[in-house]
């Protein structure tokens, strides 16, 4: 007995120590600021939030939402290119990720995510335009879709979620992680340099396409104050809501979908065949996010279905 009972006591010392060495303070704000805002960066208040969101062309507008532990600068590549082609770019830091940060009440709801969107259309003034998301930003567009069916034009879902495989073991391990209270707590406190490496490569089919620039951004945006207590925050609130059905959708639909997906199964394309006037895209050889790992693929995909 006193020989497991000292084992113990070594484990938490061991964990204790690992935790002291793992430790890792927050980025200050503004050096996130001078590093990743630039000119076309504007900052808007709501819900106790500095909201950052750049606006970029003229034309039609197109919104664009990135997922869970993402940023704006995901669509970066699609940015350029539906600018030259004379459409007007909305996009941001949702709540919880990125330069805007957490909410005060810790509320990652995805009817929140889809109100917060609305309001921040009618601040910036805009009532019609496409949307697209890409993972949780899929879901947060089609969820936006179905509850304003009269503002939202054209829909893209890009590896879209709102439905989860249950037999398939897919899914990144920070996701898994910080379902455990106890650890997202610990997560919350240490460097996340290995977990952000990991993540991005399990977005990724093709590694050889990850630029180190994008790595080091997504582990920067990681360590803003609160971010990574957020992040866990969302994750733990996957899958407790009653969403509206996809098949209410009336927007003609895109849906694009890596085939190689290790975060959402492609098999789940099948769900979001029920929206009436919708087309599926499978990228053979990609995986979660097509809109950073096939950009030029996947923007041309758009703006032949806009063009429709």
């Amino acid at each position: 007995m006193k020989t497991i009972f000292k084992m113990l006591i070594s484990i938490i010392l061991l964990l204790l120590v690992v935790f002291v060495i793992l430790q890792k303070s927050d980025i200050p704000l503004e050096a996130l600021k001078g590093k990743y805002c630039n000119d076309a960066s504007k900052f808007i208040e709501m819900d106790g939030m500095n909201v950052h969101y750049k606006i970029e062309g003229e034309g039609n507008p197109i919104v664009l939402i990135h997922g869970t532990g993402s940023v704006l600068q995901t669509w970066d590549e699609w940015t350029d290119s539906l600018v030259r082609h004379n459409y007007k770019v909305i996009r941001l830091d949702m709540p919880g990720f990125g330069i805007t940060g957490p909410r005060k009440d810790n509320d990652y709801s995805i009817k929140m995510y889809v109100n917060f969107l609305d309001k921040f259309m009618q601040k910036i003034g805009i009532d019609t335009f496409a949307l697209s998301g890409n993972s949780l930003g899929g879901e947060i567009a089609w969820c936006y879709a179905a509850t304003f069916p009269q503002k939202v034009k054209e829909l893209i879902l890009v590896d879209p979620s709102g439905f989860y495989a249950k037999d398939k073991k897919n899914g990144a391990i920070v996701f898994k992680l910080a379902r455990i209270k106890w650890m997202a707590a610990l997560m919350s406190k240490i460097d996340t340099k290995m977990i952000v490496e990991k993540t991005v490569k399990d977005v990724y089919e093709d590694d050889s396409k990850i630029k180190p620039s994008t790595v080091q951004m997504y582990y920067d945006m990681s360590l803003r104050a609160g971010n990574r207590a957020s992040f866990s925050a969302r994750v733990q609130q996957i899958g407790k809501e009653v969403l509206p059905p996809v098949s209410t959708i009336q927007s003609p639909t895109l849906i694009m979908w890596g085939k190689q997906d290790k975060l959402i199964d492609i098999s789940m394309a099948e769900h979001f065949k029920a929206i009436p006037n919708s087309t599926l895209i499978v990228y053979d050889g990609v995986g979660h996010s097509p809109q950073e790992e096939i950009p030029a693929k996947s923007v041309s995909d758009v703006l032949s279905f806009m063009k429709k």
